[in-house]
């Protein structure tokens, strides 16, 4: 691996004689990939400040802790603070490097919101010094990155900002890096995956892949911007598709009186057939959001992937709707739901068809509901306030008629048919045909 880059090798000639920044990298925002990749960076070598506006989340990196639950993350922040080679705070330095992480939500009508990261640029612009680089890593409608080095160019007219499509050009360097992880091996992905570095020119996507490859053992693929962000949200809309295929054809099966597990398993043997396995929707912030992020772009033309965002959403109201039927089959009975993550062994809830279903059937029938999720300590909160009671398994087995299995932890795969005798079962992840 390569050591960190001094700021004349960075920044080329001349760039060292600029005021010296507080840090080498600034990392704003500290999530589920900003706080990975300040400590990954610090444990490289790197002088990293990660700010937040969290004042809780702040005090809790700087005290070696963490506030998201992340495999060998704990480890990684503790060993950086120590070091005191990653430091947390508030305020936005000067530095090197920006690297923005902030959230991109959905606005109304599944309309991109950006507004984090544009205020991300303006906490960054009036510290900015000649030869910085900024690198948006928040997954983005295609011309985001344009969109903040307007903003810059507007608080700083001292600074030539670079255009996109120029081959030259520009104080500082902006460009596009999507990150491309798994919850659960964030620590891992980060290293080992390959990154596509867009920059507004060449020189701007040189710049920032100078940093990716000081600590990435992929290949760092180089790119304009336009087409970085194409990619994040097609590689993610890719796997919407293909997950609204299995989901829908589980609908099929359902009306037509078939075992959709048993048909997916049979139609794989096919050598050239790979058919997903279904579940009761699909969470997370990235293919649960991404794919409306390209329908805006190109609202016409992206008509399959509007009908697999349409598909995928729908199957959360299909599996409740199957759910309320068992209940109606047993009335008093009381109800296991075990999950509520958006995927097994995380905790991580973010648009998690799981906790949809469960909060949509608490708000009528909370004081039934017996929740099951080893990965929290308390309900969230709009689920917790309608009567439904956290508890653990064994216990919700013992005491429930009705046990639905909505995320298939790990926790729950040692279950055998004798643990359900006498239960009315719905397994919506086939975690007992695995």
């Amino acid at each position: 691996m390569n050591a960190p880059l001094d700021a004349a090798t960075a920044f080329g000639p001349g760039a060292a004689m600029q005021p010296a920044p507080d840090h080498q990298i600034a990392v704003i925002g500290l999530g589920y990939i900003g706080l990975p990749t300040a400590a990954i960076l610090a444990s490289y070598g790197w002088d990293v400040c990660g700010v937040d506006v969290s004042g809780r989340v702040v005090d809790t990196v700087n005290a070696g802790g963490v506030h998201i639950e992340e495999r060998d993350l704990d480890r990684l922040v503790d060993e950086a603070t120590r070091s005191k080679r990653l430091v947390a705070s508030v305020h936005v330095p000067a530095a090197h490097y920006y690297m923005i992480a902030v959230p991109t939500p959905l606005g109304a009508g599944n309309t991109p919101d950006i507004s984090y990261v544009e205020a991300a640029a303006r906490s960054i612009a009036p510290n900015i010094l000649p030869g910085a680089c900024i690198i948006i890593e928040s997954t983005s409608p295609v011309g985001t990155t344009e969109r903040v080095a307007e903003i810059v160019a507007e608080m700083r007219p001292d600074i030539s900002i670079p255009k996109f499509g120029a081959k030259h050009g520009g104080d500082i360097a902006i460009a596009y890096c999507p990150e491309r992880v798994l919850p659960g091996r964030i620590v891992q992905e980060l290293i080992q995956n390959d990154r596509v570095v867009g920059g507004l020119t060449p020189d701007c996507a040189q710049q920032a892949a100078a940093l990716y490859m000081s600590f990435v053992r992929g290949d760092c693929l180089i790119t304009n911007s336009r087409v970085a962000e194409t990619v994040k949200l097609v590689e993610n809309s890719f796997r919407d598709v293909n997950i609204a295929f299995a989901n829908e054809l589980s609908m099929i099966a359902d009306e037509i009186g078939v075992d959709v597990w048993d048909v997916i398993r049979l139609a794989n043997r096919h050598p050239r057939v790979n058919i997903l396995q279904p579940g009761p929707g699909v969470g997370g912030h990235c293919i649960a959001v991404d794919p409306w992020f390209l329908v805006a772009g190109a609202p016409k033309a992206a008509r399959l992937v509007r009908t697999a965002r349409e598909v995928n959403d729908y199957k959360a109201v299909h599996t409740e709707n199957r759910i309320r039927a068992l209940i109606d089959a047993a009335p008093g009975a009381k109800v296991a739901l075990l999950g509520l993550a958006f995927k097994p062994d995380i905790d991580d809830f973010r648009e998690s068809p799981a906790l949809e279903i469960a909060a949509n059937l608490c708000a009528d029938l909370g004081k039934r509901m017996l929740v099951v999720e080893p990965f929290i300590d308390d309900l969230p909160a709009s689920i917790a306030e309608l009567g439904a009671e956290l508890t653990g398994l064994d216990a919700a087995l013992a005491e429930a008629e009705i046990v639905v299995v909505l995320v298939d932890h790990t926790a729950f795969k040692h279950l055998m048919p004798a643990d359900f005798a006498g239960k009315l079962v719905f397994d919506t992840r086939g975690m007992f045909k695995k």
